[in-house]
């Protein structure tokens, strides 16, 4: 059907009083044989789908609103609205539901819904009183108009006959005419009744007296008789506010008058519900539906107007990225754009989809990354505010923009590192900002929303390209802060040269290394940013709970970063922070990783001797039982539920003698005893494999995967091959004891094949209980296993022959 008069949208209430759009097609009014009865069908305009199919009842309450809306309810909780293009389809569909009913098509709604004892008391009122009768309109009978009105609200019948009653010869805008006499007058007792008149009303909750109202002509005596509630001892200045301090200001002139009008009205009606009207109680909450409905409906429209707008819009965007630009007119074009998105919340998702994807063709996010890199730092938030209206949306959007960038620009001005920076930069003391955006940056790398495709994955491009181009600006200020790990209590954990929380664009990665002058002006004290000055403590929190969504989140990426840049070994420095929130951030970033049980990453703790600091900090903690206490000892009882052998070798062999007398809980002395029954499962299993012969090629196996290669190891290993060898195979013994004459321990190393490296030494004090060390992998078949290691360790093997104290951390050779 071609028909736009016709043509509407569907709307139905939901459970938070908020009209879901249902889709746009065609009504028309006809008989359904299966309802028995004249029936409103709507009919989709893309595929012709059936949107409504709803019998007009004979006691359903239809109400006309706006000239373009009718609204009824189905059924409890259950509200349904037609939004039609043009008055002319609105009127004719209406003229039939008030010809099905038998009403009159003037009236603008057709009746309420009644309760049983209403319909009992409306069954007494004759029939000659069709309307409430009203006292002349003078300023000696307003306490009977005031009377009146508050004592109709209770009943539904009596409401809809002085709404119709008010309407009647200009009433309502007679009742304003005397608010204006009366303020002429400083008549004090005629305002406060003309306060409780326009209140109650307000409460009648229809919408053709808001559309009188609501006019250009009455609204401001309306918000005037607002002003003089009988509580206050002074009236309110709400109309000089609306006049003098809330200026209207086009940033781009706008040349539709209807457009203009609509905003100025739902500016004001906005301002008297959420500030004039006083908090609605439970009995009133619902008087005020059509109210909402007022306003949702005109913010609906106010987009849809601006949206068909092609020429405005672009002329705003061409501002708004103009370098020419003045700073208070871009100020005032970001907070323009900030409240049009605002306004696009009440579409629904399918016109929400068209409406950013507008903005998206108009170029909003390139500038994006051109307001939030300045200083202003109101455009600044306004700014970010419209990027959390993006991302909320469509991540996929932001994603798909930003990996466009790197082939346009350099990494410093890309979206999302700009992004990073205003996080790292906020200036407010509590980082509110910086929480918003940590926020939004955690939606943006989630793949929980990232689509896939048949020809692209977004989640490996998306997050490849993270890691290459962003993550390094995201981990600067924990880097910068924990480069030097001092000895001396007040310093540990900091660093001199530090991220500045003023740093610019300029240079990849020399702003990272900066001095953070003091905010005093005219100061030339120096104040090193570290993790004991508050505020970057809790930037520093914030960075790890996303890296820790990293380490819950992503695989390959955050563990090949992790690695790389020794990030463990930084992040644990800052256990020696005096906040004890960072210390438990960096704790808990230790354990989502051992909780994943990835050998990869036990290997890597366990080379790193990174326990250290963590024992180290339960150590100082003493004998508080505070939340740091009870969280490390959690890591630990963890490790021993889940028996993660190579782990429980490591902390039994290097830190149990200190750990031993902590006997408040048995997680410790769990540890050793799991420790000792592995150490006897495994001596088992050596006294068996003694005694039995084996083959060739098995015992060639057990040999390869032999990582301890200490004295007692090579004892085995002999006593083995001149028992069960072959020649071939003593030729190959011979042939590296030979090896270890030339080399030592360089020659025993190299002899080894290059798939299984020697791990680390132990110490002379542990070296007999490193002998039975546990397997670190399931897959490992010997008893003579230490910990595995892989082929890319290769250049360890120069390490293995240094020996370390158990409470001294060995370098990692990155």
């Amino acid at each position: 059907m071609s028909d736009t008069r016709r043509r509407v949208k569907v709307y139905t209430l939901n459970e938070d009083r908020q009209w879901d759009d249902r889709g746009t097609g065609h009504v028309s009014s006809t008989f359904v044989e299966r309802l028995k009865g004249i029936s409103l069908l709507v009919r989709a305009e893309s595929d012709g789908s059936l949107l409504l199919e709803s019998k007009i009842s004979p006691n359903t309450a239809y109400q006309k609103q706006q000239d373009t809306l009718i609204v009824w309810s189905e059924a409890d909780n259950y509200d349904l609205a037609l939004s039609f293009q043009e008055k002319a389809g609105c009127d004719e569909i209406w003229e039939k539901i008030c010809q099905v009913q038998g009403k009159d098509p003037a009236l603008d709604i057709t009746q309420d819904p009644i309760d049983e004892s209403e319909e009992e008391r409306f069954e007494e009122i004759p029939e000659t009183s069709h309307l409430v009768e009203l006292p002349p309109c003078e300023l000696s009978r307003l306490e009977e108009i005031a009377d009146l009105v508050t004592s109709v609200l209770s009943s539904p019948i009596r409401r809809e006959k002085l709404a119709l009653a008010l309407m009647n010869e200009g009433y309502l805008k007679k009742l304003l005419g005397l608010f204006r006499v009366c303020e002429d007058l400083d008549n004090r007792e005629g305002l406060h009744h003309l306060y409780e008149i326009v209140r109650g009303v307000l409460f009648l909750n229809k919408a053709a007296l808001f559309e009188v109202m609501f006019s250009d002509d009455c609204i401001m005596d309306v918000v005037g008789c607002l002003e003089y509630d009988p509580a206050l001892v002074q009236p309110k200045r709400h109309r000089e506010f609306l006049t003098k301090t809330a200026k209207f200001k086009e940033v781009i002139p706008i040349t539709d008058s209807e457009l203009r009008q609509k905003i100025h009205q739902t500016y004001r009606v906005q301002y008297i519900q959420d500030i004039i009207l006083p908090t609605p109680s439970v009995f009133e909450e619902n008087f005020l539906s059509t109210l909402n409905s007022f306003i949702f409906f005109n913010k609906v429209e106010i987009v849809s107007m601006l949206q068909e707008d092609e020429k405005f819009l672009t002329e705003v965007f061409a501002q708004l990225t103009d370098e020419s630009t003045e700073e208070s007119k871009r100020r005032e074009l970001v907070n323009f754009v900030k409240e049009f998105c605002a306004f696009s919340q009440t579409l629904q998702p399918q016109n929400r989809d068209a409406f950013f994807k507008m903005l998206a063709n108009l170029g909003i996010l390139p500038a994006l990354e051109i307001v939030m890199g300045m200083d202003d730092l109101q455009v600044r938030a306004a700014a970010t505010d419209i990027f959390s209206y993006l991302v909320e949306f469509s991540p996929s959007m932001v994603r798909e923009f930003v990996m466009q960038e790197p082939q346009q620009t350099d990494d410093d001005v890309l979206l999302i590192n700009v992004v990073i920076k205003q996080m790292i930069c906020d200036s407010d003391p509590e980082l509110g900002g910086a929480v918003q955006l940590m926020g939004l940056l955690r939606t943006l790398i989630d793949p929980e929303n990232m689509l896939a495709s048949t020809n692209k994955t977004e989640k490996t491009e998306f997050l490849s390209f993270f890691y290459k181009y962003c993550m390094h600006v995201l981990t600067a200020p924990l880097l910068a802060n924990t480069a030097h790990d001092k000895n001396s209590k007040g310093e540990r954990g900091c660093t001199h040269a530090t991220f500045s929380t003023c740093a610019t664009n300029g240079g990849s990665h020399s702003f990272m290394l900066v001095f953070f002058k003091d905010l005093q002006e005219g100061s030339t004290k120096i104040n090193p940013v570290c993790p004991d000055n508050f505020q970057t403590a809790q930037l520093l929190a914030l960075i790890l709970e996303l890296l820790t969504f990293c380490v819950e989140h992503h695989t390959y990426h955050i563990k090949t970063y992790i690695m790389n840049k020794d990030l463990l070994r930084r992040v644990l420095v800052l256990m020696n922070s005096k906040h004890t929130f960072l210390a438990l951030c960096a704790l808990r970033f230790m354990r989502r990783i051992i909780g994943l049980k990835d050998e990869y990453y036990n290997r890597y703790i366990i080379k790193g001797n990174l326990f250290e600091p963590v024992i180290n900090a339960l150590l100082d903690n003493g004998t508080r039982y505070n939340l740091l206490n009870s969280a490390i000892i959690e890591l630990f009882e963890f490790i021993k539920v889940e028996d993660v052998k190579s782990l429980i070798a490591h902390i039994v062999d290097n830190f149990y003698k200190a750990l031993e007398s902590i006997e408040y809980v048995q997680t410790f002395k769990g540890l050793k005893d799991r420790y000792e029954q592995e150490k006897d499962r495994q001596s088992q299993k050596l006294t068996r494999f003694r005694r039995d012969a084996r083959s060739l090629d098995e015992d060639e196996e057990l040999w390869l995967n032999d990582e301890e290669d200490d004295d007692e190891a090579d004892a085995v290993d002999k006593s083995r091959m001149e028992d069960d060898y072959s020649d071939g195979y003593g030729k190959y013994m011979e042939a590296k004891k030979a090896g270890a004459a030339n080399g030592a321990n360089n020659g025993k190393a190299a002899a080894l094949p290059p798939s299984s490296p020697a791990a680390t030494p132990n110490n002379s004090s542990t070296s007999s209980v490193k002998t039975v060390a546990l397997p670190a992998s399931p897959v490992v078949k010997t008893t003579l296993v230490g910990l595995v290691d892989y082929p890319d360790d290769e250049d360890e093997e120069e390490e293995d022959e240094e020996e370390h104290s158990p409470r001294k951390r060995p370098r990692l050779s990155c």
